[in-house]
């Protein structure tokens, strides 16, 4: 029987994308977000949820004024479709992967200081060199969930990535203590980091957190030893933030000692507007010692992925082919 002369496959065929569409809020938990993530309207969203309940003729979704959430019904449908899904996502990725370049859309995500100073500069001249790749950049200091949000790959400042994921190391990265010639001048120079409690420092702001920073002494040669003694001192100033441009700016500004992963450094650095504090002492902890590109493990990654870490990695001087996890079934 052709599909047209069955009601009930018709009916299936009708259900297919808003099940999906179910699937995608369950995830997220927000109508606004999931029509972003699935390139529909909120109304648009809504529609095609309430289209499904009035299929199944179970209310599918509890909404509140602060939340969605499915009920017991709409997570039993999600539950048991949810791996076919993937599967048909999975199998649609390799198929266009048999074209000869790198296409469609990847979704990155990254902070957004670093996004900002050194990867968005270079996103250009890939966008160049794959004009059939369309990027979709997220700049947030939020950490993400790539999978549930339906993101390609993240770039993340940290020393451990995710064991769950696969990681592409990009470029190491050092924390530098730095101020401005005028406030060391007003308030004197830390020859040690004790010294750095009776100073103002303006630290990264992590709610919860106290602030606190802690150093290695650097060896002869200019490596950091890796026992013991380390230091630790809490550190007090009249400003915080979550964004390592704004406490630069807050450095050049006089207002104290700033603690900032060495990208973010800019020319002020090396023009001299600001100078290195505590030079013969490395700090542990505060920010990641690499860049990594990251994404969950699967057993087959996109073209498109592969040439943007690749690129990156070109432009930012990791030009080995190591990746820690797995790809393709492979070890890295």
């Amino acid at each position: 029987m052709a599909l047209q002369d069955d009601p009930e496959a018709r009916r299936l065929d009708t259900l297919w994308s808003p099940i999906h569409a179910l699937t995608v809020l369950g995830d997220l938990g927000s109508f606004t977000a999931a029509a972003q993530r699935l390139g529909l309207s909120k109304a648009g969203m809504s529609q095609r949820i309430a289209d499904l309940e009035r299929s199944a003729g179970v209310p599918l979704v509890q909404r509140t004024t602060r939340s969605v959430r499915l009920t017991e019904a709409g997570q039993q449908l999600v539950d048991s479709t949810r791996d076919a899904y993937a599967q048909i996502e999975r199998g649609f990725a390799q198929v266009k992967d048999l074209a000869t370049v790198p296409r469609g859309r990847l979704r990155l995500t990254m902070p957004v200081a670093l996004g900002r100073q050194i990867i968005v500069p270079h996103l250009p001249a890939f966008l160049r060199e794959h004009p059939e790749v369309r990027l979709e950049l997220d700049l947030s200091d939020r950490l993400v969930s790539l999978a549930q949000e339906g993101f390609d790959l993240a770039i993340r400042h940290t020393a451990h990535p995710p064991e769950t994921h696969v990681a592409w190391p990009l470029r190491p990265t050092r924390a530098v203590l730095l101020a401005t010639p005028g406030y060391l001048a007003r308030r004197g120079t830390p020859e040690h980091p004790s010294d750095l409690a009776g100073h103002d420092c303006l630290h990264y702001l992590r709610p919860g957190e106290t602030p606190t920073w802690q150093f290695r002494p650097l060896d002869a040669a200019g490596t950091a030893e890796r026992r013991p003694p380390h230091v630790t001192v809490a550190v007090r100033g009249a400003f915080c933030a979550n964004n390592s441009e704004v406490l630069r700016e807050a450095a050049l500004s006089g207002l104290g000692i700033a603690l900032l992963p060495d990208f973010s450094t800019g020319p002020a650095l090396a023009q001299g507007e600001l100078v290195e504090v505590l030079p013969r002492w490395q700090n542990v902890g505060a920010f990641g010692e690499q860049l990594w590109a990251i994404r969950p493990y699967s057993p087959h990654v996109p073209r498109a992925v592969h040439a943007l870490v690749a690129y990156l990695r070109e432009v930012l001087g990791q030009k080995k082919t190591h990746q820690r996890g797995w790809v393709d079934g492979r070890s890295g």
